[in-house]
């Protein structure tokens, strides 16, 4: 009996709400954050291996790297929240890389040359596993609000941008946020037929990977589709009796991994793990898919932001080179490393002239591909299958398939509805 009670306790102990402080660790028991450097196993036998100069584990290092994200968490009200280790990154290299390149202008080629091409490894690294990160959401947005600070710690107190010019670059920051987060409301997923829908799971905790814009709550639905047939479907079978056409068209548009049926157009990102309407591509700078829900806010944000660095840019120019034109200043600028506020805010505008450049770049081929009514993977799959026409050494892709004309291309663009499903069934694994 006094077992009972107290296996009773323990278990209504496990049941009982989170403080601020507590989360439930990995291993599905519960914790504190200011027990992070408690019980560290495999810490600690990585460190004795290594004083006893023994060889490691094949998963040593993972299982290490795994505990620590773990318990890299942040207080919150429901219970404490894991911080994403790639997110870390970004804030640290960032400033620390700039800080170097102003102080010599070698050290300033070497960085603006090397900090891309870490950013391409690190992407095609992640693309190749098919894994997700907040590396690049983290650069972009630090970015953004770190040449921001430098903008109105170096640039303003010069004496040389107004309170209009000032205004306008606040305003541009902050219509980009606004655009970003609405565009991180959702790209459009793909749902279930109510007729196919065979049942529905619901946890009162969120699976593990999910970001919590797609669950209400702490209640997180999955929906478990068969292939069972509407009663559309079966009229259409009645007019095929051998039911060949349909069979292979629901072959073709089923997907194995969400268990639907894709609509036209629509594709499954194996990186969010879910079916996407109108597909277009998976963004890694928004860490989130562009679809028939979000493409035309994807395109506004590329736009304002684009508008806001540009014209940014040149403010500073003006103020570190006054007596040159801004495209000139940025190739040339005589004495700017003899101060090191200004050597900082020339780097900090080649920075952004090469952010700029790659985004231009895709705001370029996202306006060529609207205009031809085609999406990034309806183009990828184009070329792969040798189905469409290239032009201008692969810039445009011409399918032809859904083109209605510049005109009506277009229009069918800016009026496409969003037709996002109720929230109650949403797909398992988004992030």
């Amino acid at each position: 009996m006094a077992i009972m009670k107290k296996n009773a306790k323990k278990a209504l102990e496990q049941d009982s709400p989170l403080c601020c402080c507590e989360y439930v660790d990995r291993h599905g028991g519960r914790s504190h954050v200011a027990a992070c450097c408690c019980d560290c196993e495999d810490l600690d036998e990585a460190c004795d291996r290594w004083m006893k100069r023994e060889p490691q584990k094949q998963d040593s290092l993972s299982r290490v790297v795994a505990t620590v994200a773990d318990r890299l968490r942040v207080p919150w009200i429901s219970g404490a929240k894991q911080v994403d280790l790639s997110l870390i990154p970004p804030l640290i290299l960032l400033p620390v890389l700039l800080h170097i390149a102003a102080l010599h202008y070698l050290l300033g080629i070497v960085v603006l040359i090397a900090l891309p091409g870490i950013v391409l490894w690190y992407y095609y690294l992640t693309h190749r596993k098919k894994g997700r990160t907040l590396f690049f959401l983290s650069l972009a947005l630090f970015s953004l609000f770190y040449m921001y600070y430098l903008f109105v710690s170096e640039v303003v107190p010069r004496g040389d941008v107004s309170n209009l010019q000032l205004g306008v670059v606040t305003i541009g920051v902050v219509l980009t946020l606004i655009t970003l987060m609405y565009t991180k409301r959702g790209p459009g997923y793909v749902r279930p037929h109510p007729s196919e829908t065979h049942s529905t799971v619901t946890y009162h905790s969120p699976p593990p990977d999910i970001d919590s814009t797609y669950h209400n709550g702490s209640r997180h639905q999955v929906v478990i589709a068969s292939r069972v047939s509407s009663p559309e479907q079966s009229a259409e079978s009645e007019a095929d009796p051998g039911g060949a056409l349909q069979k292979d068209g629901r072959r073709k548009n089923w997907c194995s991994f969400c268990r639907v049926v894709k609509p036209p157009r629509a594709g499954h990102c194996r990186i969010c793990g879910a079916c996407i309407l109108r597909l277009d591509h998976h963004c890694v700078w928004i860490n989130s898919c562009v679809g028939q829900a979000n493409h035309r806010s994807f395109l506004l944000m590329l736009l304002l932001f684009l508008s806001t660095s540009l014209y940014g840019i040149s403010l500073v120019l003006r103020s570190v080179c006054p007596t040159q034109s801004a495209l000139t200043a940025l190739l040339y600028c005589p004495d700017v490393y003899s101060q090191y506020s200004s050597a900082l805010c020339f780097t900090c505008a080649w920075y952004s002239s090469i952010v700029t450049g790659g985004l231009l770049h895709l705001l370029v081929l996202q306006l060529i591909n609207v205009s031809y009514n085609v999406t990034e993977r309806e183009a990828r799959i184009a070329l792969r299958d040798k189905m469409g026409h290239s032009l201008f050494w692969g810039l445009i892709i011409d399918t032809g398939v859904y083109s209605h004309g510049f005109r009506g291309n277009w229009t069918e663009f800016l009026t496409m509805g969003e037709t996002l499903e109720p929230p109650a069934l949403k797909p398992a694994d988004l992030v």
